[in-house]
């Protein structure tokens, strides 16, 4: 602390000590008063430049989510004051959750269950697709369904065997792929098959035979083309079922190894 006397009177908080007082003293006190003002002053401008230009900032983004852009953001901040700064986040928000929901995907109906269909109602309308109590009844030009004769395929990979049978189970005609003159791998081809097929329904035709029952067992390539070849052959397929046996034992026995 330094204490002046005569014509300056006080106590300056300067961090300086004198045991007497000169005019010197006195005008090295003025100068550092001055000095300390400058700084004060400069700290304070630049305290307030850097408030500006952070308000500046914040109109600018206040009029890019406003739709103001320029002058007119800014000469919309000065005529409208500082109160929309407090509303900025909140429009902000609103901005950002509406973007969110223009950006989001249409929501899918059937996810929640209202707009479901019902796959077995061609099914259902459909008559005559599945079997039933009158099924045994219809007729196929003037022959009840009961009384067609019976084609039966066996498929395997090695051949395709197919024999004509009436209702009670009578063999009428046979054919095969080896009778056809297919040999060794090209027995068990679908080409063997659909022209095993073709050859046996061109014999049907001519015994009069014209709408039959097909059974199949078994698969191999020849399972689609032998069914193919009998349409191509001329013959009118009222019925398919499908006889394949299927193993029931979960823990078949493996065969035994083969002795060289």
């Amino acid at each position: 602390n330094c204490s002046v006397r005569g014509p300056w009177t006080g106590r300056l908080a300067l961090g300086l000590h004198f045991t007497t007082c000169t005019p010197t003293h006195v005008s090295y006190i003025i100068s550092v008063r001055v000095k300390i003002r400058k700084m004060l002053r400069l700290g304070v401008a630049k305290t307030l430049m850097g408030a500006v230009k952070a308000l500046e900032g914040v109109q600018s983004s206040t009029g890019r989510i406003l739709g103001y852009s320029g002058q007119n953001a800014c000469k919309y901040c000065l005529t409208e004051g500082t109160r929309n700064l407090h509303t900025t986040t909140k429009m902000d928000k609103e901005h950002d959750r509406k973007d969110m929901i223009r950006s989001a995907p249409t929501r899918d109906e059937g996810a929640f269950g209202e707009a479901t269909k019902d796959i077995d109602a061609p099914l259902r309308e459909f008559v005559g697709m599945f079997p039933d109590e009158k099924t045994a009844d219809l007729l196929f030009d003037g022959e009840r369904f009961a009384d067609l004769p019976i084609i039966h395929v066996s498929v395997s990979k090695n051949n395709t065997l197919m024999t004509i049978s009436n209702a009670q189970g009578e063999v009428k005609m046979h054919r095969s792929c080896g009778i056809e003159g297919f040999k060794n791998t090209r027995k068990g081809t679908n080409i063997a098959a659909q022209a095993t097929a073709i050859s046996l329904a061109t014999r049907a035709l001519d015994r009069g035979i014209k709408n039959v029952r097909v059974t199949i067992k078994g698969l191999g390539p020849g399972r689609i083309s032998a069914l193919k070849g009998l349409t191509m052959g001329g013959i009118n397929v009222v019925s398919i079922t499908d006889r394949t046996p299927i193993s029931w034992n979960c823990n078949p026995r493996p065969r035994a190894a083969k002795t060289l």
